[in-house]
C-alpha cells in the first residue's frame, strides 16, 4: 500500500524552502548541466511527452515545475496553444526561462508564475492540459501536488508527465546506479558549484515511485485512463492520464 511518508519524510515547509534555494542557486547553469548529463536525450523525452497531447489540441496549458521553461517553449512550438503558463517555486529559474521565451518570440503565449504547486491559485477546471517534466519528484507532498494538478484540469483534460526513474533490468540498473552515484554528482558539483544539488537529484530519483505504483497514486489523485511508458531503458518514464 502506498504511503506518502515512504517517498518524502521531510516537513513540507522545510522541503519547499530547500528546493527553492537550491534551484535559485543552480539556475544559471541548469540547462547546460541537464543536457550534458543526459547526453541531450532529455530533449527527445520532452518531444515524446508533447506529441501525446497533439490529438487533443489543448488551447490552455499549465506546465508545473517549469524551471527554465524548456518544456513550455517546446510545447508552445509544437502544440500552438493560445495560453501556456509555466509555474514554479524558483524565481531564479523562471528568470532564465523568461529570457529564453523572449528570444523565441513567444511572450504573447507563455507567461510565468511563482506558484506553490501544492496549493495552486487557479480555479478548478482552468486548463485543457497540465504537464510536468522532471519536477514532480521535488514535491514536498506528491499526493497533494497531483490532486492540485487534477483539480485545475478541465473535465476530460489531459495530463502528461515525464520524470527520471531508475532502470529495473540488468545491466542498465547497475550501470545507472554507478553513473548516478559517481559521475552525476561530481560533474554537477564542479559545474554548478553547489555541493548538494546533484547528490539531492540522485536521492529523489531513487525515492520516487515508479510504474504501477505511480499509476495507483495518479488514480488516488482523481485521474483515470492512466498509463506509463519507460524510455531509454527505464532512465526516464512517461506518464499520461485523463481527468
Amino acid at each position: 500500500m502506498y504511503r506518502q511518508e515512504e517517498i518524502n519524510p521531510y516537513h513540507e515547509g522545510e522541503k519547499a524552502q530547500q528546493v527553492e534555494a537550491m534551484f535559485d542557486n543552480i539556475a544559471p547553469n541548469y540547462d547546460k548541466l541537464n543536457h550534458r548529463l543526459s547526453w541531450n536525450i532529455d530533449r527527445g523525452w520532452r518531444r515524446k511527452a508533447i506529441r501525446l497531447l497533439e490529438p487533443y489540441k489543448p488551447q490552455t496549458m499549465l506546465d508545473i515545475a517549469t524551471g527554465t521553461g524548456d518544456f513550455a517553449i517546446l510545447a508552445a512550438q509544437m502544440l500552438h496553444p493560445k495560453q501556456l503558463v509555466g509555474a514554479d517555486i524558483s524565481e531564479g529559474m523562471m528568470a532564465v526561462g523568461a529570457k529564453k521565451v523572449k528570444k523565441a518570440g513567444l511572450e504573447a503565449v507563455i507567461s510565468f508564475a511563482k506558484e506553490d504547486c501544492l496549493n495552486l491559485s487557479y480555479n478548478e477546471g482552468s486548463f485543457d492540459a497540465v504537464t510536468a517534466a522532471f519536477g514532480i519528484r521535488n514535491f514536498a507532498n506528491l499526493d497533494r501536488g497531483l490532486s492540485e494538478m487534477c483539480r485545475v484540469l478541465k473535465p476530460g483534460g489531459h495530463l502528461s508527465i515525464v520524470e527520471l526513474t531508475t532502470p529495473v533490468r540488468f545491466p542498465m540498473k547497475q550501470l545507472f546506479r554507478i553513473y548516478s552515484h559517481t559521475v552525476l554528482p561530481v560533474y554537477g558539483r564542479l559545474v554548478s558549484k553547489d555541493k548538494s544539488a546533484y547528490t539531492y537529484l540522485t536521492k529523489t530519483i531513487e525515492a520516487f515511485p515508479q510504474g504501477e505504483l505511480m499509476m495507483e497514486i495518479l488514480r488516488q489523485a482523481g485521474f483515470r485512463e492512466t498509463s506509463f511508458r519507460r524510455l531509454t531503458f527505464g532512465i526516464c518514464t512517461l506518464y499520461t492520464a485523463t481527468k
